[in-house]
C-alpha cells in the first residue's frame, strides 16, 4: 500500500509541518506501509487548463503521476480566505476523477481562527465526495497558536494526529480486505 501525504501549498511551512506528523505516524506504527511526500513548493506545476492530462509534461506530469500511484492520501492546506489553495484546488482539477474513486482520504488545515476548520466540512469533504473518494470521519485542523515556531505543541491537536493517523489506516486496510473478498469496487 502507498500513502501520498500532499502539502498543498506553495507559501509557509505549517501545513507541511502537521502533514509530515501524520506520515511519521503512520510510518512508526505501519513500516510495511510505502510512505511519500508531496510537497507541492517544490514543483513548478501548470494550472490546468482542459487538456487531457496525460499530455502535461515536467513537473506537472510528475505531480499527477504521484497522485495516480497512490493507494491513500493525507492532504493538508492552509485556508486562505476562507478557502483552500488555489495550489490544491489546481492539483484536484489536474487529476482525472476516477483515480480517487473508492480511495481513503485524511484531511488537514491549518489557518488563523478557530473558525476555518469548516472548510473542510464545506470544501474538502464535497470535493472528495464528487471524486467517489472514502473520508477519514476524523481531521485535524490547526491554528496558529497550536504552533511554538514551526513545532506543533497542542497536546489536543497531536492526539488528533494521531486518531487521523490511525483511521487512514484502519479504513484502507479494511477496504483492500472487502475488495479483495467481493472483487474490484470500481
Amino acid at each position: 500500500m502507498k500513502l501520498l501525504g500532499i502539502s498543498g501549498t506553495i507559501t509557509g511551512s505549517k501545513t507541511l509541518t502537521v502533514v509530515k506528523r501524520v506520515l511519521d505516524e503512520i510510518q512508526k506504527h505501519h513500516p510495511e506501509i510505502e510512505v511519500e511526500l508531496l510537497d507541492m513548493k517544490e514543483y513548478d506545476v501548470q494550472f490546468c487548463d482542459g487538456r487531457n492530462p496525460t499530455t502535461y509534461t515536467g513537473d506537472t506530469k510528475k505531480v499527477i503521476d504521484k497522485v495516480k500511484s497512490a493507494d491513500f492520501y493525507i492532504i493538508g492546506t492552509p485556508i486562505f480566505q476562507g478557502s483552500i489553495t488555489g495550489v490544491l484546488k489546481n492539483l484536484f482539477d489536474l487529476i482525472e476523477p476516477q483515480v480517487f474513486r473508492h480511495k481513503v482520504m485524511g484531511f488537514i488545515a491549518t489557518g488563523g481562527t478557530y473558525q476555518h476548520y469548516l472548510v473542510i466540512e464545506n470544501q474538502l469533504k464535497p470535493i472528495a465526495g464528487y471524486l467517489r473518494a472514502y473520508t477519514a470521519p476524523s481531521y485535524v485542523y490547526v491554528h496558529k497558536d497550536h504552533f511554538l515556531e514551526n513545532d506543533l505543541v497542542d497536546d489536543e491537536v497531536i492526539d488528533r494526529v494521531k486518531k487521523l493517523a490511525k483511521e487512514v489506516v484502519f479504513m484502507q486496510k479494511s477496504l483492500r480486505v472487502v475488495s479483495e473478498a467481493v472483487g474490484d469496487l470500481n
